[in-house]
């Protein structure tokens, strides 16, 4: 399971879904002027939500600019709801950016988020039409989260508590020149790290040193799938118990980011297509297809627990239910097949799949995105 990599801050990305409801502009820091003309909305300290002339119901853009020194974030809100519309993430000094939205008739205003300022929300604007409204995001705060993250914490406790078991048998297994019941040890102490999900984040080293490319569980799969000898193996499967009880003792002194529970809601999977489903981890056990669908378990469990805060927001979760059974039925179909022996039917089936169901687990990270109000 391996560290995501994320877009680096310079990516514009913009997230326009009716599923989930909210437009989301990360636009380039420090980019040109995008035109604050006409309609342009003026975020600072002292004028946040200025300027909106031309307010109205229906399909638009509209273009914040942020005038002061400090880089913000924008929300345009329901007032009344706290409904989020649309949102700007990132809007540097003498930065323009569009908002498209989809508006109907209400009460609405421009919230700014600057940095080192409270939340500042500019005059109520009213918007008349028969225009219907797009969905939104209903915000989601600290108070939301923070009983669910330490759901997510204990969860995980016990998962690392039952990790470190399984990797001393496998150390032991190895030890004893037990070769053959070490490979069955190691794909269930490998499957089990993978299960533990969003976690990840909140590893630190250890990570690398319990599942990186060149530690941990890959050249000890390696070794023992490539006829290494146990006197070879065996201070790799030291190295590998030392890290996971090392994380055991760590843990409490950890915690998990209430924004990483939605983001890695999508990360643990798409991981999974880029590492597994190719099977570019794939040291000689033929398991890739296992692993994924530990990796599946894991969101499962993100999924179960962020439960509470998407069921009221995210009219599309049936849909995430019915991509995560098909991805399930898919791999546990074809458990201990090697990548390379799935005929060409299976292998569209399964990136077919699992690219739906990033699609639709895409959103959850901007849904479950603690907001400041």
């Amino acid at each position: 399971m391996r560290t995501p990599r994320l877009l680096p801050a310079a990516v514009a990305l913009v997230l326009v879904g009716t599923a989930a409801g909210v437009t989301v502009w990360r636009p380039w820091e420090g980019s040109a002027d995008a035109s604050s003309g006409p309609g342009g909305i003026t975020i600072s300290r002292s004028q946040c939500g200025q300027g909106w002339t031309d307010p109205k119901a229906g399909r638009q853009t509209i273009v914040v600019h942020n005038t002061g020194s400090a880089a913000a974030e924008v929300d345009l809100v329901e007032i009344g709801s706290g409904k989020v519309y649309g949102e700007v993430e990132g809007l540097g000094p003498n930065t323009s950016a569009p908002m498209d939205v989809q508006l109907g008739a209400g009460k609405y205003a421009i919230r700014c988020l600057i940095e080192d300022t409270d939340p500042i929300t500019g005059p109520t604007v009213t918007l008349t039409g028969d225009a219907m409204a797009g969905a939104a995001a209903v915000p989601v705060t600290k108070n939301d989260m923070l009983p669910l993250v330490k759901q997510y914490e204990a969860s995980v406790a016990s998962g690392v508590a039952a990790l470190a078991a399984k990797t001393g048998k496998l150390r032991a297994d190895v030890g004893a020149g037990e070769l053959a019941a070490a490979r069955a040890d190691w794909l269930g102490a490998h499957l089990a790290y993978n299960s533990l999900g969003a976690a990840y984040g909140a590893f630190g080293d250890f990570a690398d040193r319990i599942d990186g490319p060149d530690a941990g569980f890959h050249p000890l799969e390696k070794g023992l799938w490539h006829g290494a000898p146990a006197a070879v193996l065996k201070p790799v499967a030291d190295r590998l118990a030392a890290a996971v009880h090392g994380l055991q003792a760590d843990l409490p002194n950890e915690q998990v980011d209430p924004d990483d529970l939605g983001l890695r809601a999508h990360e643990i999977m798409e991981n999974a297509l880029q590492f597994e489903l190719t099977g570019e981890n794939d040291q000689g056990s033929g398991t890739s297809l296992n692993t994924a669908l530990a990796n599946l378990n894991g969101t499962a469990t993100v999924l179960a627990i962020l439960d509470p805060v998407l069921e009221p927001r995210y009219p599309a979760l049936s849909q995430v239910q019915k991509w995560e059974a098909r991805v399930r039925t898919l791999l546990t179909a074809h458990q201990n097949t090697p990548v390379t022996q799935l005929n060409r039917t299976t292998r569209q089936q399964l990136n077919g799949a699992v690219g739906q169901l990033l699609e639709v687990l895409a959103p959850i990270a901007t849904l479950c995105e603690v907001r400041r109000s």
